[in-house]
């Protein structure tokens, strides 16, 4: 498993952040092929009434980091990452790691809650 992370800063307008990232990167992004898993998170502080140090987290998936690389490399990921300018305006932070699982996540909320 290879895991793709971006870390977004603080955008100058969270609003035109938030509506370009679901209305127009979202959408380009997804027409990638090969990605088994994506998941997207604001940051919410440790400390209550602090600020977090970044304003949301993606996680992205992929088999291999040579599968990760083919799928950015692809027209469609050249296109999603160019795009990220677009609306990034407090900058953009790209990692890449290959996890290691100790429990494995569960996506979905419990039937109770």
């Amino acid at each position: 498993m290879h895991r793709l992370t971006i870390l977004y800063g603080h955008p100058e307008d969270p609003a035109r952040f938030d509506r370009y990232y679901r209305e127009v990167h979202i959408p380009l992004a997804k027409k990638m092929q090969g990605l088994w898993g994506w998941t997207i998170g604001k940051c919410q502080a440790a400390e209550s009434g602090e600020k977090p140090p970044y304003y949301m987290i993606v996680s992205l998936y992929a088999d291999s980091a040579p599968a990760m690389q083919a799928i950015l490399d692809s027209p469609e990921g050249q296109a999603t990452v160019a795009d990220v300018p677009n609306f990034a305006t407090g900058g953009a932070t790209f990692l890449t790691d290959n996890p290691e699982v100790l429990i494995a996540p569960r996506f979905e909320a419990p039937p109770d809650s």
